[in-house]
């Protein structure tokens, strides 16, 4: 099979979501300033597609949330030609009508990570908006693309927190509390990292759990939440698919191009 290299379009794959094509991939191995990625990087076919795979923490789950190679994910990407992104992931629900199996497009994200490097401008006057922090055109793409087995929520606002332990209850509650319906460990720095570098750029959330505020002698244990994950990844892969489809364009959009008129210190690769 002949790809080209040069993908525009690319998919991170979260925890238990490894592997991507069903057919032949090309492994291409890239280095950034910022040291190697999580893995090597496929490259295959989707309906005709050249696309990215990127396993986010790595072939064999060998890095945790807080210790991921965020900076070099994005930019070994961006170098390789990538322009926009699906994100999948998994989260907890903080709203007990978000049932396991729910698929989410969130729309805002807050950050309640620490000590995450979470710019690549770091000494310099540059700032970039980041008061919407998913591409609409991409979460337009992931929301129409829902199959009839996973229920689909187009909206949500996912707390980041540190990891890699699991919230308290007291946190979980405070989390609800704020409205805020899911809770997620990898979405900083990788959403505002992407939109330094001017990738278009969405979350796709697959819910594995329900928070720990949220029932009474329950608790978040990881082996439960791999296997709700692995329980649903047929489905969950193909709702990529079916986005990566949907989508139109190969450039970045006009909003998620944030340095025009700003004299950056490097070039972007």
């Amino acid at each position: 099979m002949s790809v080209d290299i040069r993908p525009a379009l690319a998919v991170i794959g979260g925890s238990g979501f490894y592997d991507f094509f069903d057919n032949e991939a090309t492994s291409v191995e890239v280095d950034t300033p910022y040291g190697k990625p999580s893995a090597p990087i496929a490259i295959g076919e989707v309906e005709g597609r050249s696309v990215a795979f990127l396993p986010r923490h790595g072939k064999q789950h060998e890095y945790a949330p807080h210790s991921l190679p965020y900076q070099a994910n994005m930019w070994a990407l961006r170098s390789i030609g990538v322009r926009r992104i699906f994100a999948p992931c998994a989260v907890g629900s903080l709203r007990a009508d978000w049932g396991p199996g729910t698929v989410a497009v969130p729309d805002q994200l807050v950050d309640r990570t620490s000590g995450r490097p979470q710019t690549y401008f770091e000494g310099s006057g540059v700032h970039v908006s980041f008061a919407d922090p998913y591409c609409d055109e991409l979460r337009a793409a992931a929301a129409k693309s829902a199959t009839d087995v996973l229920p689909m929520k187009p909206a949500g606002t996912m707390v980041v927190v540190q990891g890699p332990r699991f919230s308290t209850r007291a946190e979980s509650r405070w989390f609800a509390a704020q409205g805020w319906e899911l809770v997620n460990m990898t979405g900083h720095p990788e959403a505002v990292l992407a939109r330094e570098l001017e990738m278009c750029y969405a979350a796709v959330a697959l819910v594995t759990d329900l928070d720990a505020g949220l029932e009474e002698g329950a608790g978040v244990h990881a082996v439960d939440v791999f296997a709700e994950f692995k329980k649903n990844l047929g489905p969950f892969k193909e709702l990529i698919r079916r986005s990566v489809s949907a989508v139109t364009g190969t450039e970045t959009c006009d909003r998620c191009r944030v340095h025009a008129g700003v004299s950056l210190p490097f070039e972007l690769p």
